[in-house]
């Protein structure tokens, strides 16, 4: 493989830019997709973006990336709180993993505060926006070129 990396993403983030803005920001999904396109370019990283409503199609993109990818990103989004499924999955996938969230899980309800995939993932970037996901690429980088 040749640092090929997949930014997941989970439910409603589909709608960024739209939504609660004062939680997310104002960039659009679309636009986010160009900014991780480009960062990874620029680092030498092939990079395939998506995001999915649905569980068990993001469960079913975590087992095939196994054989497809070097790296996984995460935003599991609200699934983050309560799916098994994905956590399983991604234990299973046994390369670097960063769990992302735009949002800062840990002040916000209560019932936000558990991840249940944080003790699966390589590391967490959470709260710093939309430029999580430009750390969260450049630390993805670092993490393959150790490992090669």
């Amino acid at each position: 493989m040749s640092n090929k990396i997949i930014i997941i993403n989970g439910p409603n983030l589909n709608l960024l830019g739209e939504r609660e803005q004062s939680q997310y920001g104002s960039c659009s999904f679309k636009d986010l997709k160009d900014i991780c396109a480009k960062k990874s370019k620029e680092l030498g990283l092939n990079l395939e973006f998506t995001q999915s409503n649905i569980e068990g199609e993001l469960v079913n993109l975590i087992q095939v990336s196994r054989k497809n990818f070097d790296g996984i990103i995460i935003n599991a989004a609200a699934f983050t709180h309560t799916s098994i499924a994905i956590r399983d999955a991604l234990s299973i996938f046994k390369k670097p993993i960063i769990e992302l969230h735009i949002s800062n899980i840990y002040k916000r309800e209560e019932f936000r505060h558990k991840s249940l995939i944080s003790d699966v993932a390589t590391g967490g970037i959470f709260g710093l926006g939309i430029d999580g996901y430009i750390l969260a690429i450049i630390s993805m980088q670092k993490l393959l070129k150790n490992e090669n």
